[in-house]
């Protein structure tokens, strides 16, 4: 019997299920020979250029849109993108995910756009993008299939790169659905060495091509131990790296969205020691736009992704953006937070059940603390200079970076009534 199909991770908020699939049906798969391992193909540390020495910033279809996309569907979302000034802010990767190719290769082994969806074919798309100064992303998959069952990589590593840097790729995703572990090999071998594999043939190209790699999501469940072990590769491999479970589909309701950014904040919070600068852990995409989430909500993620230096890559419909939305996505104050050049993750410095408080060293010497009330009801959140890691002085100057609001402080941070699902973020100046 076949294996059954390998979801990509936390699919309909099932991260559990579907990485236990994952693990169940592909050790049981038979193996292509391009599957196995190789040492000598191991990938060696700091090999893949620092092509992305900012978190890189843009949009994705996926968690909006799904498999409904087209050609004209992400050009629109495009020009939106320069036209609501969000481009010229950073968003200015356009990545096409998932189901953008015909269901077979060509006659020549190559992938080939669905004539449907894209009628004038992906290098006519890159060539769009980069004519409004943006960026072309593509989707693929280092195993047999995409997660939605198109042709993967697997087998066709150096093929599909340089077909990708024939059509002027700059980014490229990689997923791990559908991957067959050899007979005698961890999964965790295999996966090392296909992404190796795809990083080889990217950088091989000659082409700079940021490179994020999905493998981490796939090994949250695995334990501790060998999930840090495969983000540490993957820093090796590629750019950025997806670290567990997919942020909630526009199908999801307003909860279930709320409890995945939630979900998603608390597993990549306690990966700040395993961040670089250049090397980037991604929680997956902001939610912003129209998705029945409450303007608090959205603040939160977008503060909350900036403080820990991720990705910023909305996936929702930038045509219909709400000014309200462009307010959250546009906030220059936010975004120098998320872009900052020394490039740190903010850490964990006090949290219960209810609430989290981050810490962030900027570039400047200034510190951005953010406070967070996950709970359902207001709360005063405060923490100590000391404890936020604030050098001493006689008082600090703070900026609260959503409203405006400067004030001082003689030693303590606090952030007064702050409403349920809200974040207040300061950028503290010492003196």
């Amino acid at each position: 019997m076949s294996p059954s199909p390998v979801s990509r991770p936390g699919r309909a908020l099932a991260g559990l299920t579907a990485v236990a699939a994952c693990s169940a049906g592909l050790l049981a798969a038979p193996a292509p020979a391009s599957a196995a391992p190789d040492p000598a193909r191991a990938p060696a540390a700091g090999t893949y250029p620092n092509l992305a020495p900012r978190p890189p910033m843009g949009w994705n279809n996926w968690s909006y849109y799904m498999c409904d996309i087209n050609e004209k569907t992400v050009l629109d979302n495009a020009r939106a993108l320069v036209r609501t000034g969000l481009a010229g802010k950073g968003y200015r990767t356009v990545t096409i995910d998932d189901c953008w190719m015909g269901r077979a290769r060509g006659s020549r082994g190559e992938l080939v756009a669905d004539p449907v969806k894209f009628p004038h074919g992906m290098a006519y798309l890159g060539r769009q993008l980069h004519r409004m100064g943006l960026k072309f992303g593509i989707y693929e998959d280092v195993g047999t299939l995409t997660c939605e069952k198109f042709p993967g990589s697997l087998g066709h590593f150096q093929e599909d790169a340089a077909q990708f840097a024939e059509w002027k790729v700059d980014y490229v995703k990689a997923d791990g659905c559908n991957v067959p572990i050899a007979p005698g090999h961890t999964k965790e071998e295999t996966y090392r060495d296909l992404y190796g594999q795809m990083s080889r043939a990217l950088r091989d190209t000659g082409r700079p091509i940021t490179f994020s790699v999905s493998a981490p999501a796939y090994f949250q469940f695995d334990g501790d131990t060998v999930w840090h072990q495969v983000i540490g590769w993957s820093a090796e491999v590629g750019n950025l790296w997806r670290g567990g479970r997919d942020v909630a589909l526009q199908q999801s309701t307003p909860a279930a969205k709320w409890s995945s950014i939630v979900y998603n904040f608390r597993y990549n919070a306690k990966l700040s020691g395993l961040q670089k600068p250049g090397r980037w852990n991604d929680p997956d995409f902001l939610l912003a736009g129209d998705t029945g989430l409450t303007r608090e909500e959205i603040q939160s993620q977008m503060s909350l992704w900036a403080m820990m230096a991720a990705p910023l890559i909305s996936s929702t419909d930038v045509t219909g953006l709400s000014g309200q939305a462009r307010s959250v996505l546009g906030n220059k104050n936010v975004i120098a937070v998320d872009q900052d050049a020394l490039g740190v993750q903010g850490h964990l410095v006090q949290q219960d059940d209810g609430s989290a408080v981050l810490a962030k060293p900027l570039r400047n010497g200034d510190t951005a603390i953010a406070l967070f009330n996950s709970g359902a009801t207001a709360r005063t959140l405060s923490v100590t200079a000391a404890a936020a890691g604030l050098p001493q002085a006689g008082s600090y100057r703070l900026h609260e970076l959503v409203t405006g609001r400067r004030t001082r402080s003689g030693g303590d941070i606090v952030a007064r009534d702050v409403p349920p699902h809200s974040t207040v973020l300061y950028r503290v100046t010492p003196g």
